[in-house]
């Protein structure tokens, strides 16, 4: 039961961390409230034009398409780093994995969505 207990402190003593900190932010912070406050501010400029722009949904296609196969080849590096200790069957196995994110990446590529149009 010690270890429970011990965990059970350090969880209080977190929130109680937590907690403190927040009062503090909130009693010490700087409030005003006027114009200057609610007008968008970019990067020390006046913002020029409405602030609501549309963007082409083809951007966020590729914007998504650059993050999933930035992420899938990530996995890559732990397998390379220990493929020495792996067998056959895993060099198969990542294979299969890089066929699979070729075949999406063809797929992109076939609708287009890898063009800027």
């Amino acid at each position: 039961m010690p270890g429970h207990l011990t965990i059970a402190v350090f969880a209080m003593l977190g929130a109680g961390f937590v907690a403190v900190t927040l009062l503090f932010s909130r009693v010490l912070q700087h409030r005003s409230f006027g114009d200057e406050k609610y007008s968008p501010y970019e990067c020390g400029s006046d913002p020029v034009g409405p602030p609501w722009v549309q963007f082409r949904i083809g951007y966020y296609v590729y914007a998504l398409l650059f993050v999933v196969f930035d992420i899938e080849t990530v996995f890559l590096y732990p397998w390379a780093v220990a493929y020495g200790s792996l067998g056959m069957f895993v060099l198969l196995e990542m294979a299969v994995f890089i066929g699979i994110l070729a075949f999406g990446l063809a797929y992109a590529w076939k609708e287009g969505a890898l063009t800027w149009r």
